[in-house]
Formats: C-alpha cells, sequence, structure tokens
C-alpha cells in the first residue's frame, strides 16, 4: 500500500529560514507584494526574490502559479519556491497550489512559510493527493513519501484542521490503491479481506459469501462471477455516526475486480485496463474510510458487489435468463453488460435491509459515457432534484467534474425484451442512458437515488492535477463533502 505524506503545523517563526533544509516555500502576491516571510527569506537571499518580482518572468505569472529558484544564495535550503498567489483564492485553487509543492518535491522535506493563512489546510490537502505513488510492485521505488512543515502562527488549530484533510487525503490515496492494484492480487477473497481490516478504525464490516448470496436472491450478481475461480462476495461496511434512529445514506459500488466481457470477450488491445473496473467499490471503500478517519456525524452504510467476469464451461451465455433478487427477471443479451447486474442486485439489497434516506451507486460502467462526457467529468444520473444537486454542488466545490445525464421513458422502452421482463443492454444509442434506466428499476419510488458512471474519471492515463497517470480516487471528495453538508448532524 502506498504511503501517506507526513504533514505537521510547526510555529511560525521568520528567522528559522536561514537554517531550513530541504525545500523552502514563501508566499508573494500577482502584484509583486511580498508577505513578512517572503521579505525576511529576500533579505537571506541577498534580494533574489525582488529581483525575481521585477523580472519579465514574473510579469507572466498568474494566482497559483510555483517558481523555483535552485540553490539560493544566503540559505541551506536545495530550492526556494516562490509561491503566487492572490489574496482573494478559492479552497480548490490553494489545493492545485499544494499539489504543485508536491510534485516539485518528489521525496524532499518541504517547509511552507505560511503565516496567518486561513486555508493552510486545504493546500496541505492538495499536497497529499498529489505526494502519491503506486509503486507496489517494482522492485526499485522511491526513497520516500514528502514531507511538509506549514510553519503557522496558530499551529495547534491548524493541526486539528489537518486531522480531517489527512483523512480525506486517506480515502482518496485507498481508492487509488484498489483501482491501480493488478487483478492477480487485488482478487475478490483479497479485496474483501482489505476491507474488513477497517474495523481497526470503527466501521462495522460483514462479508457475505455465495451461500448466503444464493440465499437472499441475488442471482444476476452471482450470473457474472459464475465463471470465475474467484467467488463472488458482497460487503458491508456502516459507519454510525449520526443519531440512532437516523436513516443512513447508502454508497452502492460495482466491483468488478478484472472484467473480460465474460463471453461476450473484449478485444484484446487494451483489456488490461479492465483491472480498473471495480473503481465503484474502490471509491465506496475509500469515502467510508474517510467518514471513519475524520469520525463523521452521520450515518452511511457502504455496500459492495465483489465478483470476476470470466469466460469458462461455467460462465453465462448471451441469452441466459436470471432472476433478481426483486424477482424481476433478465435476458442477457451481453455479458460484458455485467455492471449492472452487480448493482442491480446489491441496491434491491440495500434498500430491503436498510431502508436509506438516499442511495448513490458508483460504476465503471459503460465507455458510451466517456464518448459523451470525456474524462473531464462523471455522467450523473438521479430521479431526485434535490439530492442530486447537492451532489452536483458538493462536486463542485471539491473541484471534481460532474454532468447531469437525462433519464426518459423512451430511454427505458430499448430495454424490453421479448422473453423476459427485461434485456441487459438497450442497443448502441444512448448506452450510459439506457444503463442508468436499467438501474433505475430497481430503485424503490421513495428511494431519493443517484447513479454515477465514472468510467471516464475513474483511472486516467495522463496525470491530473492532484494525481500521477491512472487512478485519480475520483469522487472521494465528492461524497464526504455530500454527506457533510447534507447528512450531518449539526
Amino acid at each position: 500500500m502506498s504511503l501517506s505524506p507526513r504533514v505537521t503545523a510547526i510555529e511560525f517563526d521568520p528567522k528559522s529560514m536561514a537554517q531550513t533544509t530541504g525545500r523552502l516555500a514563501v508566499m508573494v502576491t500577482p502584484e509583486g507584494t511580498l508577505d513578512p516571510a517572503a521579505r525576511t527569506a529576500n533579505r537571506f537571499c541577498k534580494g533574489a526574490i525582488a529581483r525575481l518580482v521585477e523580472s519579465k518572468r514574473f510579469s507572466k505569472a498568474k494566482s497559483g502559479d510555483v517558481i523555483t529558484l535552485a540553490w539560493p544564495a544566503g540559505l541551506l535550503a536545495e530550492a526556494l519556491d516562490i509561491v503566487v498567489l492572490s489574496r482573494k483564492i478559492t479552497p480548490v485553487e490553494v489545493r492545485k497550489v499544494g499539489a504543485k509543492l508536491a510534485k516539485n518535491a518528489g521525496s524532499s522535506a518541504v517547509t511552507l512559510m505560511a503565516g496567518s493563512m486561513n486555508k493552510a489546510s486545504d493546500l496541505a490537502l492538495g499536497f497529499a493527493l498529489r505526494a502519491y505513488e503506486f509503486e507496489d510492485h517494482k522492485s526499485s521505488t522511491s526513497e520516500g513519501t514528502a514531507r511538509l512543515s506549514i510553519a503557522h502562527k496558530a499551529p495547534e488549530e491548524l493541526n486539528v484542521a489537518l486531522e480531517t484533510a489527512l483523512a480525506i487525503a486517506e480515502g482518496v490515496h485507498m481508492t487509488r490503491d484498489l483501482v491501480n492494484e493488478p487483478a492477480n492480487i487485488l482478487t475478490t477473497t483479497e479485496f474483501a479481506n482489505r476491507l474488513d481490516d477497517m474495523k481497526s478504525i470503527g466501521l462495522e464490516v460483514e462479508i457475505l459469501d455465495e451461500d448466503q448470496l444464493e440465499e437472499l436472491g441475488m442471482r444476476t450478481l452471482l450470473s457474472v462471477g459464475q465463471g470465475s475461480v474467484s467467488p463472488s462476495k458482497v460487503v458491508v461496511m456502516q459507519w454510525k455516526g449520526g443519531l440512532d434512529d437516523a436513516a443512513p445514506l447508502a454508497l452502492v459500488g460495482k466491483g468488478v475486480v478484472f472484467d473480460t466481457g465474460g463471453i461476450s470477450l473484449k478485444p484484446a488491445a487494451g483489456m488490461e485496463d479492465m483491472t480498473m473496473d471495480m473503481g465503484g467499490a474502490g471509491v465506496v471503500a475509500g469515502t467510508m474510510r474517510s467518514l471513519a478517519l475524520r469520525k463523521a456525524k452521520a450515518n452511511v452504510v457502504g455496500l459492495v458487489g465483489l465478483v470476476e467476469n470470466m469466460p469458462s464451461g461455467n460462465a453465462t451465455r448471451p441469452g441466459d435468463v436470471v432472476k433478481s433478487m426483486k424477482g424481476d427477471t433478465v435476458e442477457i443479451i451481453n455479458t460484458d453488460a455485467e455492471g449492472r447486474l452487480v448493482l442491480c442486485d446489491v441496491m434491491w439489497y440495500a434498500q430491503e435491509r436498510f431502508k436509506p434516506a438516499g442511495m448513490i451507486d458508483l460504476a465503471t460502467l459503460t465507455g458510451a459515457i466517456i464518448i459523451g462526457l470525456g474524462h473531464e467529468n462523471a455522467g450523473v444520473f438521479s430521479n431526485e432534484d434535490g439530492l442530486c444537486n447537492a451532489f452536483l454542488k458538493a462536486a463542485g466545490a471539491e473541484g471534481e467534474g460532474a454532468w447531469r445525464m437525462p433519464l426518459g421513458q423512451a430511454y427505458d422502452d430499448q430495454l424490453k425484451s421479448r422473453i423476459a421482463d427485461m434485456k441487459n443492454v438497450g442497443g448502441r444509442p444512448a448506452g450510459s442512458i439506457t444503463a442508468a434506466q436499467f438501474l433505475q428499476r430497481f430503485v424503490k419510488d421513495e428511494t431519493p437515488w443517484i447513479h454515477l458512471d465514472i468510467a471516464g474519471v475513474a483511472s486516467v492515463s495522463a496525470e491530473t492535477a492532484y494525481a500521477p497517470k491512472g487512478a485519480t480516487g475520483w469522487g472521494v471528495m465528492a461524497l464526504n463533502r455530500l454527506v457533510q453538508d447534507k447528512f450531518e448532524v449539526q
């Protein structure tokens, strides 16, 4: 597992900069105004910051930029990072500054002279998010994780805020670790074991095996995994931080640890990327970790369906008809449309058992959503404006792209089957929408529900502001914010 970066608050003492090793960071406004720490550093390094501010290079700088002076004279630091920061800046912009500092730092220690900065915990969150590398399977690894010391005038208060920020970062890192892990390591059993380990941080965790799933009637979920030697499982994680009688928010994740497409076999090119097809379950796991670590004052239950979709003599065939836990029958036209078969049973189970105040499912569900929204936004589908708008607001506040998509009867009609209650696909047109329509058939009228299709945002081929290429951890921050804004006891 990846190591979390060390981030601490220390006393603000500008005079200490002369003896600071590693990397040192000070702040300057886009207009060239030096804060007290920057003025002190400028004296130590014989006016180098002032000369930078007067240069043509600085005239092109924008708020959020970081300009590095290597081996500054008069300081022991190996580098002096000049953070260009306006006085009015959003939390997301501050986080991106922290991410830039972490990227520049590598494994070096960084000391930020923050003074009385009121968004220092956001900067720390950005630093912690970007200070991530997945190197578990490399024989030669980096020297260690980056370290950030924030010199602040109120270090005790900041350390309290840092606990929350680092709890969120740790949840994001867990999600990334799970999504990045190869399928021969992250089997359904190993996945369940890692979730079971979260009992140590206060979660109640149950693992339902195949016999229990059969008894519950989760036949669509079991049909996906029946071609694999890895046993299918459902893991239930409960965080009870709210009022005893308050209905929980239910988070449901698709956990296909590897997806060959089954009998409807995928093309070989790019199939190695299907280790990330458990991304929805990964986000649920990371969110539950963050909520437990920060001791959220809310009741939240996370449920993940863990399966492997493989072709074999036991695998489900195109044309098979399977009965869901709800009792509806599904004609399986394409075994590569398996995620919805996993989710529908777990969603029904979540509603039957927990009577949730709301339900959100997450899945790397369709390639069609990537065609529609690219890698910038997750697709958002919902039956209830209040919950949907609250989520979109939370995602926007956290800088995680999300875009609402339509639902409607005409799309639902594409799922009609000649021999069963429904088909599991509705054809090529509007593929992400018909997938959402399939899931909506398993949502009770009284349940506010959101479906998040995260196929385009869970893992990407280029680095982002907060992560190296690979798993992003998208969704943990947005869901954490939604819980904070809408479900926590005030």
